[in-house]
């Protein structure tokens, strides 16, 4: 299908894990309004009655797709950028929710900013019960890197990296990006974590703007089991992360965002937030864990 054609949001869904959580993903989807989206799920695992679900779901608007073999976070996710077709592409977390208004706050946004590669809308954050959750890193996501102004904002250039280095105050999986910029650089295969600030990083030097909308209209859950928490109680994430911001900062030096490469070195956020999951590496990973934030947080 050409992407001139009327549909416009390709509604990404990488699945793998709980179904149930999963199902109430596909219903919040089917829930928005217009005719103009389509969801794709793309089932990276092999938990049984998924594909019958999707059967007898017999919803014109939905594709379903099970990979032959496990692809992983990132290898899923250029899949499922491999598979939009049309103008703009949502990759929603598969145990996130759509709020009705979701497609109304972002269509009024891709109207309001035609030429921002990203919408970012306003996101409430619930816990594995559905119920509002707000963690230390969600606070200071809102009160300390979140820019301050009205919500309705144009932002991009070396003040949005700088901001976003600072402490990435984005919710990955309810963004809506423009799919041809998405194309153009996809998701870094070596990065398993920190892989959506890649991207964002690649779409700013590249000129690209993000546009901001006040609405809460999706709603992300935040799990203490999630993958990043598991590998953050190893150390593993922050190695990344370590890795990322160093390639990163001698990149935006080279490109002459002096003040965006001096963040990125520093990554203050970053190190501040390894202190905190220090109980948790204690409870779960033992020395070695503990040993693994003490190492990050000092640089």
């Amino acid at each position: 299908m050409s992407r001139s054609d009327v549909s416009r949001y390709e509604i990404l869904l990488p699945y793998y894990g709980d179904v149930r959580l999963m199902q109430d993903a596909v219903r919040s989807v089917l829930a928005q309004s217009g005719d103009d989206w389509r969801l794709t799920v793309v089932d990276d695992g092999r938990e049984p009655g998924v594909p019958e679900w999707f059967e007898a779901l017999a919803d014109p608007r939905v594709r379903y797709f099970r990979n032959v073999r496990n692809l992983g976070v990132t290898g899923n996710f250029n899949h499922c950028v491999s598979l939009a077709e049309y103008e703009y592409l949502v990759l929603m977390g598969c145990d996130d929710l759509m709020h009705p208004n979701y497609l109304d706050v972002v269509r009024a946004a891709a109207e309001r900013e035609p030429e921002a590669a990203m919408i970012q809308p306003g996101v409430e954050v619930i816990g594995t019960d559905g119920l509002p959750f707000d963690t230390l890193v969600d606070r200071t996501k809102r009160k300390i890197y979140a820019p301050k102004g009205p919500g309705r904002d144009l932002l991009g250039g070396e003040d949005l990296a700088v901001s976003l280095l600072r402490g990435n105050w984005l919710y990955f999986p309810s963004i809506c990006w423009r799919t041809e910029a998405v194309e153009r650089f996809g998701f870094r295969a070596d990065l398993g974590v920190i892989q959506d600030l890649a991207l964002v990083v690649d779409l700013l030097v590249a000129g690209e703007s993000l546009a901001t909308s006040p609405e809460v209209c999706f709603s992300y859950r935040r799990h203490a089991e999630s993958e990043s928490s598991a590998k953050a109680f190893t150390g593993s994430r922050f190695e990344e992360a370590k890795r990322f911001f160093r390639e990163t900062a001698d990149r935006l030096d080279a490109h002459g965002w002096h003040r965006a490469a001096k963040v990125s070195r520093l990554h203050l956020s970053s190190r501040l937030h390894a202190l905190t999951l220090l109980p948790g590496a204690a409870r779960h990973a033992g020395r070695p864990g503990v040993s693994a934030m003490l190492k990050h947080a000092a640089r």
